[in-house]
């Protein structure tokens, strides 16, 4: 029986669908918040604790670390412990982090605190976009996947908002900063209570399948018991196949470890990280001075957020793989313009472009990459592959920020900015030629269709 038609969705089914999905999406949302409310506190910090340049760096970068780190373990806890544990579990670290932050008396406490929130991104990061793949029906799960994106994308919003908010409060307004994420986190950690578990994982780790049918029936309520049970037959049939298989790292799993390489490695090779984090330096470069810090923090997170939406509308209507193609395209476009106008002085088309950049990225691999790492795995070994593409990301986002500030002092913007363009160019040939579309397909069938044959 085709998966498409058994996961069919009447609107009260959908409202609980979508309730669990933003529910999971808003680890999201944390993350987002978490990553950009420290711009607004950091140089209170290091002035408080009268902190050197390195120890400043590791202070703000203990976040970053703790994101590589849970992004590489992030699949024991999912498969281990269940995707509804480690998203309630993620809750505590966010909970933990925020007050810890607020609280801390000294740069150590509020190092660690900030680590174990970057711990906490990096497993949400693979458990978030995996869960709600795996309990949405192939005709939605794009748009549904994709909320985990989008609420990154408003947690960046509202964290500029916050801060220019509580900015004048006093001189531990950037307690209050830090502090206030605690709010959003409980909400989170209460909501996490009432998630069903996957039913995949209730068969594939545990092989419970009285279970998991009856967590379908949670989650497939207008599906009558014939049409549930064909459901769990052809999870367990492809289990079957698999058990045969070998390890993940194995040839049968070639395609699909090699296509979330691939789009997390371009991902952070368009220079998105670099631009986000060092907008005001580059605007400075084109000489608007003081506007720099309005065009990041409005113009550049607002583009982001609309854009955001435009890809979450369109990614099971048009497709991953098409979305990707426009994404590449307006990349190529922007950043070779920058290149030209950085090149030739005309930096009056800089901030159109980096808006034309964000955009891209927006529609393109921003609202697909979580979506399609979490697809193209075969349940058994869907979390090891999350934290394959999620690891990578966030290796080369420390790399690419680490290195974007030397690359400045070495070479001319313009060369910076072709760089970036001519790993745009070999990301639309990748997708061009080797980029499957997953719109609509279970991801059974996808699991047959990406793996090779021992």
């Amino acid at each position: 029986m085709n998966s498409s038609a058994i996961a069919s969705v009447t609107p009260r089914a959908g409202g609980r669908l979508l309730l669990w999905a933003v529910t999971s999406a808003l680890a999201g949302f944390l993350f987002g918040f978490d990553t950009v409310v420290i711009s607004g506190a950091e140089q209170t910090i290091q002035k408080l604790w009268n902190l050197g340049d390195a120890a400043h760096g590791l202070a703000m970068g203990a976040a970053l670390y703790g994101t590589v780190i849970g992004a590489i373990a992030g699949a024991w806890p999912t498969d281990r412990w269940g995707r509804k544990p480690t998203l309630l579990a993620i809750a505590v670290l966010y909970v933990i982090s925020a007050l810890g932050c607020a609280f801390a008396g000294n740069v150590w406490i509020f190092s660690l605190s900030r680590f174990l929130g970057g711990l906490g991104i990096g497993v949400s990061t693979v458990a978030a976009p995996l869960y709600i793949s795996e309990i949405a029906p192939a005709s939605h799960r794009g748009r549904l996947a994709a909320m985990f994106q989008f609420n990154i994308v408003f947690g960046i919003v509202i964290a500029f908002v916050s801060n220019a908010l509580l900015g004048g409060i006093g001189e531990n307004a950037w307690r209050w900063m830090l502090g206030v994420a605690v709010f959003p986190s409980l909400i989170y950690l209460v909501a996490c209570v009432f998630l069903p578990e996957s039913p995949r994982w209730l068969l594939m780790q545990r092989g419970d399948r009285a279970s998991a049918l009856m967590m379908l029936k949670r989650i497939r309520i207008a599906a009558d018991e014939e049409t549930l049970v064909a459901e769990i037959d052809e999870i367990l049939n492809a289990e079957a196949g698999e058990k045969e298989a070998r390890g993940f790292w194995s040839a049968r799993l070639r395609k699909p470890i090699l296509l979330a390489f691939a789009i997390a490695f371009f991902n952070q090779l368009s220079g998105i990280n670099a631009v986000l984090y060092f907008a005001p330096r580059i605007f400075e470069m084109t000489g608007l001075g003081e506007q720099a810090a309005l065009l990041q923090s409005v113009g550049i997170g607002v583009t982001n957020l609309l854009f955001t939406f435009v890809g979450l509308w369109l990614i099971d209507r048009l497709g991953r793989r098409t979305l990707m193609l426009i994404g590449s395209i307006g990349y190529i476009v922007s950043l070779g313009l920058c290149a030209w106008a950085f090149f030739s002085g005309n930096f009056g088309i800089v901030p159109a472009c980096i808006f034309g950049f964000i955009a891209s990225h927006a529609v393109g691999q921003g609202t697909v990459i979580w979506v399609f790492i979490s697809e193209i795995f075969p349940d058994r070994h869907r979390a090891s592959g999350q934290a394959l593409g999620s690891a990578t990301h966030w290796i080369f986002a420390a790399l690419l920020t680490s290195f974007f500030p030397i690359m400045v002092g070495a070479f001319a913007p313009g060369w910076i900015f072709t760089l970036f363009c001519g790993m745009m160019v070999l990301q639309l040939l990748w997708v061009i030629l080797l980029m499957p579309e997953t719109k609509g397909i279970s991801l059974e069938a996808l699991s047959r269709r990406l793996s090779d044959e021992a």
